[in-house]
């Protein structure tokens, strides 16, 4: 399928086309007070990915129904399924895909669902650290195609791939990560009939259900990246990265889909039944891409599913396993 490039991307080639890479002065006149002399990554590795900070509003007073109530929302949307104790929430990605990151706190703990399209990671972060708590916002920058968040307090600027800050006050610092999971919505409303499901403030704010990156996940090459690419597996190719206590461990989705997958404690079912969020414009009607369960000893651990060419630029020492 030929990438049919949105009009977000036309913006995002034209800066590329003015040499828009930015710098820690360019930053500065934009009106950030973070303190670029504390960086952990080249400030050549950050560029802009179009909007300006906040120009992709977070949620920050996220909105529920209950899933058994919702109508509106296909079955096979995907979402993230996020447990804690008994309470169960969804963040649907028809949602997220325009927001990417949600300041919500749930059982009294304050946490960040955050989504990057062109990365295709769902993560949920602990917002609390050394005794404060963190309100995340978008900076609108990317490295290696994924989102740069920053937080409000001390706007010290965050790699949402790795809950790292790479930039400011805090870096070097580093945000816990919560499991989660992406599911079909039809398996969510099953499995929590009364959970409470992620509605926007205002509907008719953006085109909810519409997919910006029409046909991104079919394309040959991802959009703002200029790293090395994986040997031997396609760059937009699915894999699944485990958060282990050390490195992490990368499986490809297909090979999830074949053979399973078991090693070390962890093992990761592939299930079907759920749609591309970055396929076709209707959300609802993207392709079967699945997803997956990833447990350790019998206990869900936090996980995402990413494309090959991320996996690679965030641990190029880490074989995919195929």
């Amino acid at each position: 399928m030929r990438l049919a490039v949105p009009a977000i991307a036309v913006a995002f080639l034209a800066l590329l086309a003015n040499g828009a890479m930015a710098d820690p002065a360019r930053w500065k006149s934009e009106g950030w007070k973070t303190d670029f002399s504390r960086m952990s990554v080249g400030h050549e590795e950050i560029r802009s990915g179009g909007p300006p900070r906040d120009g992709i509003p977070s949620i920050d007073n996220p909105r529920f129904s209950p899933a058994s109530s919702l109508t509106g929302l296909a079955d096979r949307e995907p979402v993230i399924q996020l447990v804690i104790n008994d309470t169960a929430r969804a963040y649907p990605l028809r949602v997220l895909t325009w927001h990417e990151i949600v300041n919500d706190e749930i059982e009294g703990r304050p946490v960040a669902v955050t989504y990057c399209p062109l990365c295709n990671a769902s993560i949920v972060f602990d917002r609390r650290l050394e005794g404060r708590v963190l309100e995340f916002g978008t900076t609108g920058k990317l490295r290696n195609s994924d989102l740069v968040m920053y937080d409000r307090e001390t706007e010290s600027w965050w790699q949402q791939f790795t809950g790292t800050a790479i930039a400011g006050e805090l870096e070097g610092q580093k945000l816990s990560l919560i499991p989660s999971r992406i599911v079909s919505f039809a398996a969510f409303r099953q499995a929590h009939p009364d959970g409470a499901v992620l509605v926007p403030g205002d509907p008719a704010f953006r085109d909810y259900g519409r997919n910006p990156y029409r046909g991104y996940d079919s394309s040959a090459v991802p959009f703002l990246y200029s790293g090395d690419m994986p040997e031997n597996i396609p760059a937009m190719a699915r894999v699944v990265v485990i958060r282990t206590p050390g490195n992490p461990v990368i499986v490809s989705l297909e090979s999830v889909r074949r053979n399973g997958f078991s090693q070390g404690g962890y093992s990761i079912v592939y299930i079907e039944g759920v749609a591309s969020a970055l396929d076709t414009g209707d959300i609802a009607q993207g392709r079967e891409v699945g997803t997956v369960r990833v447990t350790h000893d019998g206990r869900d651990v936090a996980h995402d599913i990413t494309f090959a060419f991320v996996a690679h630029a965030f641990h190029p020492d880490v074989p995919i396993i195929d």
